[in-house]
């Protein structure tokens, strides 16, 4: 798998995780988010048509923005393969007055509420 599907397949995965928090990358909480850096480690092979899981939390918050770490796995009926590990940086952005914006405190209670329950 080459990269450029990678990225693809983690950023269908962000649209999911912030359409599980009652947003998107446009209106999250009042704000928009932008991807500042992305960083990959590839840990085993995986072909066209090997079914991924993807799982998504946020963590390491500061004032502007946080990061995004994905796991990528692929199942067999004897284990679970670790594909790919994966940290995006996301930055909280006001589009109308062009700049940066505080992350909104309801987007980091509604994350840590997920971590609670155990689905991010």
């Amino acid at each position: 798998m080459g990269n450029d599907s990678l990225l693809s397949f983690i950023h269908e995965a962000r649209l999911r995780f912030f359409q599980s928090l009652g947003g998107s990358e446009l209106s999250l909480f009042g704000t928009s988010v932008i991807m500042g850096d992305a960083a990959v480690i590839y840990k085993s092979e995986v072909f066209q048509g090997q079914e991924l899981c993807i799982e998504v939390t946020a963590d390491e918050f500061t004032t502007y923005g946080f990061d995004l770490y994905y796991k990528v796995s692929r199942h067999t009926p004897e284990k679970e393969i670790l594909v790919a590990q994966a940290k995006t940086g996301m930055v909280c952005f006001n589009y109308t007055e062009r700049k940066m914006e505080k992350v909104p405190e309801e987007l980091i209670e509604s994350i840590n509420k997920l971590k609670k329950t155990g689905i991010s």
